[in-house]
């Protein structure tokens, strides 16, 4: 298993978003077009989770799809990042609204190329809510970094006509936060 103990690229990105000044976030605007969301995408737990991975994913230059993001989450939807600092353990939290994402990782994902996908998943549901435990790989296209992974954690909805994004939050891997072994995919 490889790990390494820098900041994964999109809590990185979403740090320096919930600490830029707020004039900075004014700077960077990404259209997100209103979009009528695939019925694929949006009709099933698993869609939504792998409709949400493709949306940022894509190679150097490639325009990410939020059109297509704006049409899997809720209005108020947030993403929150947790990381810790490997030489003081201090956990520092930073969060966003959907639009605060797109706005500062449009840029750098399309510029260096990064995809995310799934490794495995485990979907808890209970009614028309459900929690999934996402394990996911993430890496640039350009550049050598080796890939980073943790667990995205989906909150969703499903308000009898189709599922909806609420939140999604994440923790890296790390050497003292190993990602669960039903998590992995199976060999």
């Amino acid at each position: 298993m490889k790990t390494h103990v820098t900041l994964s690229l999109v809590t990185a990105v979403l740090l320096w978003a919930t600490a830029a000044p707020c004039q900075d976030k004014a700077k960077v605007h990404v259209d997100r077009p209103l979009a009528t969301a695939h019925p694929q995408d949006v009709s099933s737990i698993e869609g939504i989770v792998r409709a949400s991975y493709e949306t940022i994913s894509g190679g150097v230059g490639v325009p990410r799809q939020w059109g297509r993001d704006r049409t899997l989450c809720d209005p108020h939807m947030r993403f929150v990042s947790l990381s810790k600092d490997p030489k003081t353990g201090k956990v520092t939290r930073s969060s966003g609204t959907e639009q605060d994402f797109a706005d500062h990782a449009d840029a750098y994902f399309v510029k260096t190329g990064f995809s995310e996908h799934e490794l495995a998943h485990a979907i808890h549901r209970f009614g028309n809510v459900a929690t999934v435990l996402s394990s996911y790989e993430g890496r640039e296209t350009a550049g050598s970094k080796p890939p980073d992974r943790g667990v995205n954690i989906f909150q969703l909805y499903n308000d009898g006509q189709r599922w909806w994004v609420l939140s999604i939050i994440w923790d890296e891997e790390r050497p003292d936060n190993p990602i669960p072994q039903e998590l992995l995919p199976k060999k």
